[in-house]
């Protein structure tokens, strides 16, 4: 394991893995950093928060960073036991083979990182590629799952590849050919609503230039996978989303997951803007602290 790469140069990945620690510098809790050795990989797993506290795994989006996704949820190290596992094959410093996220595998990697860390079940949180892996853990080990919160949810439903592919594909091969910030702003105010930091635009950006995107989504989850999934589930969707939006989402949720408690929709893109952030990690200590 471990001896394919995903990104384009040695620079780029330099690049890449600055940010990372960057991202580490800006947050104001202590956080933990350990490797795990699993059979898909060595995995590597920021951990924050009161060593007393109750554990939550929460998984980042794909291709990009896991401190940055992992930043949209710092609210729960406060009472929380935070797992955040770079996921393997995405950018981070978790070997770089990727695993397929149409079968079993996620979910028994989950569980060699949570035997590690003696948890035998407890809650996940999960934004955009991060939820769908999180129903990968669903569909194949449904007790592992004490409740979850997907937020902008891959795994459930696409928005329109026509609109994808205008918005978005377009723009990023002209990005990728000329590395026009005109371009990038374009590919990041659709991405965000017009909302995303300064910050994170520019590690998108570098993502972009030296990266090999994952471009295989997580399998979209069917009825009879989650027939034996009874866990409390909170699903967050933005009716902006160019990739997952809530119209499409919120209608497959409420047909396939068995115990959804709540869609809540907010006017945001793929990446919430600070206030949506806000609005979000207070309706997620209030599920936390009704279900967990």
């Amino acid at each position: 394991m471990g001896q394919e790469t995903i990104y384009k140069s040695h620079i780029g990945k330099n690049e890449i893995l600055q940010h990372y620690e960057q991202y580490i510098k800006s947050f104001n809790f202590e956080v933990e950093r350990v490797y795990v050795d699993t059979s898909y990989g060595k995995t590597h797993v920021l951990v924050a928060g009161p060593k007393e506290g109750k554990p939550i795994f929460i998984f980042q989006g794909g291709n990009c960073i896991n401190p940055m996704t992992l930043s949209w949820f710092t609210s729960l190290t406060k009472n929380y036991r935070v797992y955040a596992p770079d996921t393997i094959g995405h950018p981070g410093f978790s070997d770089e083979n990727r695993i397929s996220a149409k079968d079993h595998s996620f979910a028994r990697w989950i569980e060699e990182l949570m035997n590690y860390f003696s948890i035998k079940s407890c809650a996940f949180v999960g934004p955009s590629y991060g939820a769908g892996i999180i129903l990968r853990l669903a569909t194949y080990m449904p007790d592992k799952i004490d409740c979850s919160i997907l937020v902008s949810p891959a795994g459930l439903r696409l928005g329109s590849k026509m609109k994808m592919m205008k918005e978005i594909l377009a723009p990023l091969l002209l990005f990728t050919i000329t590395s026009s910030k005109k371009y990038l702003d374009k590919i990041s105010g659709v991405m965000s609503d017009n909302s995303m930091k300064e910050m994170d635009k520019k590690i998108i950006g570098d993502v972009f230039k030296y990266v090999k995107l994952e471009q295989d989504m997580p399998k979209l989850t069917e009825k009879h996978e989650l027939v034996n999934y009874k866990s409390p589930t909170l699903v967050i969707a933005g009716k902006n989303d160019v990739f997952f939006p809530e119209s499409k989402v919120n209608k497959v949720a409420k047909e396939i997951i068995p115990n959804l408690q709540e869609c809540i929709t907010y006017e945001m893109g793929h990446f919430p803007s600070e206030d949506h952030l806000t609005k979000i990690n207070n309706e997620i200590q209030a599920f936390l602290k009704l279900y967990y």
